[in-house]
C-alpha cells in the first residue's frame, strides 16, 4: 500500500514495535494448541472439527517437490498466535497508541481519508480496527475480520469457507486452515459497485511469529469491487511465516480487482495461496507486488468455470542477495469462451534468485477461449539468477493461445548511452528498471504505483549503491 513517510520507506517498515501481547501461545502445533486458538475465538464446534481436520491433513501433507527449498522451516518454532488486544475496534482513537503511532507512520490513517472506502488492519494474529463507511453499511456492504464474519454471519461463512481452497490443496493451505486468525470477510450484494477500494493492512511484529489470515471475498451477481493489501515485518534473526489464504468468488457478471503490496523482511517466508473463483461473463484481476522476505511461493490463481469468465494476473518480483522469490500464476480454463492473460515481470540482484511458475490449463469444455502469457526477467549482476517454469495444458484445438518469456541482463550499451546523456549511473539503472517494470505500474492505482516506485527506488539504492 502506499507510504506516507519517507523514514518508512529507507527503514522498509522493519522496525520493531515494543509491545507487549496481552495473549500468546507457546511455540510448536498440537491439537491442544488449536483447541486454544479456537477457544480465543469461542468458535461454533463445526470450525474446530475443520480445524482439527486440517491439522491432520496438514501432517499427512509434504512439501512439493518442486520449487524453492523449505526444509530449513521448522514448523515447532513457531509461534501460532499472539494479540495485543481482546477486540477490534471501528474508532480510530481507540486504538491502543503505540499500535496507532505504527499504522500513523505506515501512513494508513491519511490514505483511508484520503482514497478508501473501508480499512481493516491486522496486527499479529488479530485485527485491531476495522472500518466502513456508514453508506455502505447501509446498503448492505459486509467488511468485517473473519472473526466478525464468522460470529455474525456463522450461515454464509460456512457456506463459502474453504470451498474455493480446500484444505487439502497443498501443506500450507491445511496449515492456515488448522491455525487461521485474521483476515477480512466482504460480501458485496447483487448490482453494487463500490466506488473506493476496501483495504487490509498486515503487521507482523513479534518474533517467531507466523501470521495465518483467511480472507474470503464474495462479489454477488453484477457487483464490483476493489481490495488492496499491504504487508510489512520487522528483521529478526530468526525466522517467521506468513501462509494466508485468499479465496474470491465472483459471481455471474462481477468484477474484482485484489492489488497486493508485500514488503515482508528478509526474516519471513512468504508461502501464499490465492485463488478466485469466475462465474457466467464475471472478471477477477490480481496485481501483485513482491518485494522482501527470504523464500516467497505465491502464484494467485483463477479458475473460469462458466462461460465468458475472464481474468487477468499482473505480479512483479524483486530479488535481493539470500532471496529465492517464486511467483507466477494459474488460470484454469473450464467452460467456452473464456479468456485469461498474464503478465509476470521479476528482476534479480546481488545475488537474489527469481523463478516464475506457471499453469495455463484449458479443458475439451473450454471451445473457443483464450489466454496470452508474457514472462520477463531482468538481470541486475553477474551472481543474479532467473528460471522460467510454465506448464500448459490445452486439451481442446479450437483455443488462440500466446507466449512469451524472455531473460535479458542489465544492458551496458543502454547504461553507457543515459550516462553520456548526462545521467548518473543510479539514475541511468533506475530508467532502465522502471521502463521494464511499465506494465505493472500502469495496472496500478495512481497512489499505489507511486509506492511501487519508491519501493523499486529503494532496491535499485542498495543495489548499484
Amino acid at each position: 500500500m502506499p507510504v506516507v513517510d519517507r523514514d518508512f520507506v529507507i527503514k522498509r517498515g522493519q522496525w520493531v514495535d515494543k509491545i507487549k501481547p496481552l495473549e500468546k501461545i507457546g511455540l510448536g502445533l498440537s491439537d491442544n494448541i488449536i483447541r486454544q486458538i479456537s477457544g480465543f475465538k469461542q468458535e461454533p464446534d463445526w470450525m474446530l472439527k475443520r480445524r482439527l481436520q486440517a491439522f491432520r491433513i496438514f501432517k499427512q501433507k509434504k512439501y512439493p517437490q518442486w520449487g524453492p527449498d523449505l526444509s530449513k522451516l521448522n514448523f515447532n518454532k513457531i509461534c501460532y498466535y499472539s494479540r495485543i488486544n481482546y477486540s477490534s475496534q471501528s474508532t480510530w482513537a481507540n486504538i491502543p497508541s503505540p499500535v496507532k503511532k505504527t499504522f500513523e507512520r505506515l501512513g494508513v490513517p491519511k490514505l483511508e481519508a484520503a482514497v478508501l472506502a473501508g480499512s481493516g488492519l491486522q496486527y499479529d494474529s488479530e485485527i485491531v480496527y476495522q472500518a466502513l463507511q456508514a453508506d455502505l453499511k447501509k446498503i448492505g456492504v459486509i467488511f468485517l475480520s473473519m472473526e466478525q464474519g464468522l460470529r455474525q454471519y456463522p450461515k454464509l461463512v460456512k457456506k463459502y469457507f474453504g470451498q474455493v481452497v480446500p484444505a487439502r490443496d497443498n501443506k500450507l493451505a491445511a496449515l492456515n486452515s488448522a491455525v487461521w486468525s485474521g483476515g477480512s470477510f466482504i460480501y458485496v450484494p447483487p448490482g453494487l459497485k463500490v466506488s473506493k477500494p476496501l483495504q487490509a493492512y498486515f503487521r507482523l511484529n513479534a518474533r517467531n511469529l507466523g501470521q495465518f489470515e483467511r480472507t474470503l471475498i464474495i462479489a454477488d451477481k453484477n457487483s464490483e469491487l476493489e481490495y488492496i493489501e499491504g504487508c510489512t515485518a520487522p528483521y529478526f534473526n530468526v525466522d517467521s511465516l506468513h501462509a494466508a489464504v485468499v479465496e474470491i468468488v465472483v459471481e455471474a457478471g462481477a468484477k474484482v480487482r485484489y492489488t497486493t503490496v508485500q514488503n515482508w523482511s528478509t526474516s519471513v517466508y512468504n508461502l501464499v495461496t490465492k485463488r478466485a473463483l469466475v462465474k457466467r461473463n464475471a472478471y477477477m484481476e490480481w496485481l501483485d507486488g513482491n518485494f522482501g522476505s527470504r523464500v516467497t511461493m505465491k502464484y494467485p490463481s483463477i479458475i473460469l468455470s462458466q462461460p465468458g469468465a475472464k481474468g487477468k494476473i499482473v505480479s512483479l518480483a524483486v530479488a535481493g542477495k539470500g532471496q529465492v522469490i517464486e511467483t507466477g500464476a494459474k488460470a484454469i480454463h473450464l467452460a467456452p469462451l473464456t479468456s485469461s492473460q498474464i503478465i509476470s515481470k521479476s528482476i534479480a540482484l546481488a545475488k537474489g534468485r527469481t523463478n516464475y511458475r506457471g499453469l495455463l490449463k484449458i479443458t475439451p469444455a473450454a471451445n473457443n477461449s483464450r489466454s496470452s502469457v508474457c514472462c520477463d526477467a531482468l538481470l541486475l549482476s553477474p551472481q543474479a539468477r532467473s528460471d522460467s517454469y510454465p506448464k500448459v495444458d490445452v486439451k481442446n484445438q479450437k483455443v488462440h493461445l500466446e507466449h512469451e518469456a524472455s531473460v535479458a541482463r542489465l544492458s551496458q550499451e543502454q547504461l553507457i548511452y543515459l550516462q553520456s546523456r548526462g545521467f548518473s549511473k543510479s539514475e541511468a539503472v533506475n530508467l532502465i528498471v522502471n521502463g521494464f517494470v511499465a506494465p505493472v505500474r500502469q495496472a496500478l492505482p495512481a497512489e499505489f504505483a507511486i509506492e511501487l516506485e519508491k519501493l523499486l527506488d529503494l532496491e535499485m539504492e542498495e543495489a548499484v549503491g
